[in-house]
């Protein structure tokens, strides 16, 4: 199978037109995402943009408190499962021994 000029040209054609969407869907962020959490659709929420100097007292005690739940839920969830689902501890490497 060759590739043609319909191919070529199907690809510039869906990758100006992949490159537009994501264009409109960053200018109208805001929008966009509230809309799909109206659908429905729960989108990980990013404060990264957010310089965190600029942040309250409040904001950054629930910030801190989500963090610890975050930390407390993996370090319950990796003792509650089975040692052959865990990565293995690294041992201390050992001298080694003279006769």
């Amino acid at each position: 199978m060759t590739i043609s000029n319909d191919h070529l040209s199907g690809f510039v054609i869906g990758a100006g037109a992949a490159a537009a969407a994501y264009y409109y869907y960053r200018k109208n962020q805001p929008q966009v995402d509230e809309f799909l959490r109206k659908q429905g659709i729960e989108l990980p929420s990013l404060q990264v943009e957010r310089d965190l100097g600029d942040w309250s007292i409040e904001d950054l005690v629930r910030e801190k408190e989500r963090l610890e739940d975050l930390i407390s839920e993996r370090e319950y969830s990796d003792q509650q499962s089975p040692p052959s689902d865990r990565p293995a501890e690294p041992q201390p490497a050992s001298a080694p021994e003279m006769a």
